[in-house]
């Protein structure tokens, strides 16, 4: 039995330090899953760092400036030393320790709700195997740590029970300062839903008796709220321009996501793809591999509804909150559901033995899907371009495909394996994007040193999305033209000195243009019809390609003043 007990323990320990190395693998990568509100950040903390103070905010960009509160722009000036060590690895690493640290919330939470070890791990590798968690969790957003000071005052509420629920000041004021915290990182905009959960949490503690909670308990989360509010409020007082934070934050930012932007709001409150129906599938569609468990969860929850626990039950009233205040705004993305995560994660863990085996079955059997495509997609790139992936590559799959068969084909180990495949599938998916981030992803020494000091236009589809760029062409100034624009090769000769342009892999640059240099890239933000292409089948095709850096040639050029795109 102590051998059993022992060889589990290392074998959880050893899944624990696999989560943590797949956190940080690859996390200077230009192509991990990411949102592209990264480069609209890195682009305003570079700029407030070359400013040198820590307010205004600073931005070139239009309309997009007091886009979120500041405490994400600092964190990143801190972890760049002022833009010094400016990289992807130094903006994104405390993101990933802010993930680290809200899957350590976790497992401490199960591990005190139900005196088992076990369970807390379980919980915490689901949380990090969850997609959301991989692809918000570890770029330079605001959600790792939006996610964990959301969920701290809810681990503070349930770890310390009863003596937290009873605490009139030393708690209420202790879950002020950390949902402060929050709210400077996300918006003022999340006391709705943190407010609102409070209250009625300390009204399940009571029974729901009315009277005893307006007496004993309604002041709490009013204090709780008038010292968050306070803390968020500095920003006012501390910015030189607090009109402007006014104008662009609060009218720009937060009011305007009750406007419908297409159409009437109940247009799109019932229909489409930012409907209350998309929201409804946001739990499962956030656990990415892990939707099948997260489903049935749903359906064991409602099934032993008048059996759970009261941590439970205050869990699921997170979610449904949650849930609820952001089915109200024009604006609706399973995105906005994460600070919920960690609980659904919990909640996954408490019944872990009550999901039926063939629901984890599924899961091993959708990550072996992904597994096939991501080795068809390298047979395909090798074959086209060769020299991309090692014996290391396809040794991991193998690995990954071999703990995959055992956990499906034997039962006892099912259950303590999925997690593990899960995200060993996500590491193939690093390691797949790697080889676009080395040599041939990248522009030769010889090639960045002929543009340093040059101007340089860069195409990009997304906002900001010329930031990337300059980590490609360090010392050149880079400027972005909209791939929306549809420029040919013989307007961008026209226009441009010096560019770079994307062709298919085999396709040739513009005849009389002088080659500086080229890389592979993987193609985002495809159009409708590609997109429909590729659900048919036609992956490759859209998704890769290979840019060229080019220098035009100088006779009959006639170079024109342009508006740069990105903005």
């Amino acid at each position: 039995m102590r051998h059993t007990a022992a060889t589990r323990s290392l074998g959880y320990l050893a899944a624990m330090l696999l989560a943590v190395f797949v956190y940080f693998y690859g996390l200077d990568s230009m192509h991990i899953p990411r949102n592209g509100d990264e480069d609209v950040y890195a682009h305003i903390t570079r700029l407030t760092a070359q400013s040198g103070h820590w307010l205004p905010l600073q931005s070139t960009l239009d309309n997009m400036r007091n886009t979120k509160p500041p405490l994400l722009f600092w964190q990143g000036i801190v972890a760049t030393n002022w833009g010094q060590d400016w990289d992807w690895w130094h903006l994104r690493f405390p993101s990933v320790i802010y993930t680290l640290l809200t899957a350590l919330l976790v497992l401490l939470l199960g591990s005190r709700l139900t005196g088992k070890m076990e369970t807390g791990v379980i919980a915490a590798l689901t949380y990090l195997a969850f997609f959301s968690t991989y692809r918000y969790g570890r770029p330079f957003l605001v959600n790792p740590a939006e996610v964990f000071w959301f969920f701290l005052p809810m681990f503070t509420l349930l770890y310390w029970r009863p003596f937290s629920f009873e605490s009139r000041l030393l708690i209420p004021l202790l879950l002020g300062i950390e949902v402060g915290i929050g709210l400077l990182y996300k918006s003022f905009a999340l006391l709705a839903p943190i407010g609102l959960v409070l209250a009625w949490w300390y009204l399940h503690q009571r029974r729901y008796q009315w009277r005893e909670w307006v007496i004993k308990d309604a002041a709490k989360p009013v204090l709780t709220g008038i010292l968050a509010l306070s803390m968020f409020a500095l920003w006012f007082v501390f910015d030189p321009d607090p009109q402007s934070v006014w104008r662009e934050f609060v009218v720009g930012e937060n009011a305007g996501k009750f406007g419908a932007h297409d159409g009437s709001y109940w247009a799109q409150l019932l229909w489409g793809g930012s409907s209350v129906w998309a929201l409804l599938l946001g739990y499962p569609m956030n656990a990415g591999l892990l939707a099948f468990p997260v489903a049935a969860l749903f359906v064991v929850s409602y099934r032993r509804r008048h059996q759970m626990s009261d941590v439970e039950q205050l869990l699921w009233i997170w979610m449904a909150v949650l849930f609820a205040v952001f089915a109200v705004p024009s604006q609706r993305s399973a995105r906005y559901l994460l600070e919920a995560m960690p609980g659904v994660a919990l909640l996954c863990a408490l019944n872990w033995q009550r999901i039926p085996r063939w629901v984890f079955v599924a899961t091993l059997l959708a990550c072996g899907a992904v597994l096939a495509l991501f080795a068809s997609l390298a047979l395909s790139l090798e074959k086209e371009v060769g020299g991309l992936y090692g014996w290391g590559y396809w040794l991991l799959m193998g690995a990954t495909l071999l703990l995959l068969l055992l956990a499906v084909f034997k039962a006892a180990w099912t259950r303590g394996l999925v997690n593990v495949v899960a995200l060993l599938t996500l590491l193939v998916l690093a390691a797949f994007v790697h080889p676009f981030d080395g040599a041939p992803g990248r522009y030769s020494e010889q090639a960045q040193r002929e543009v340093q000091g040059k101007d340089v236009w860069v195409s990009c589809n997304f906002r900001a999305h010329d930031e990337d760029d300059r980590f490609l062409l360090q010392g050149a100034q880079v400027h972005g033209y909209e791939e929306g624009w549809n420029l040919s090769a013989d307007d961008l000769v026209t226009r441009y000195p010096l560019f770079t342009m994307q062709l298919p892999l085999q396709a040739q640059p513009c005849a009389g243009c002088k080659v500086i240099g080229q890389r592979l890239e993987i193609r985002g933000r495809q159009s409708s019809e590609e997109i429909r292409a590729m659900l048919k089948g036609d992956v490759y095709q859209h998704l890769f390609v290979r840019e060229w850096l080019l220098e035009a040639p100088a006779n009959g050029a006639v170079r024109q003043s342009y508006a740069e795109g990105c903005r």
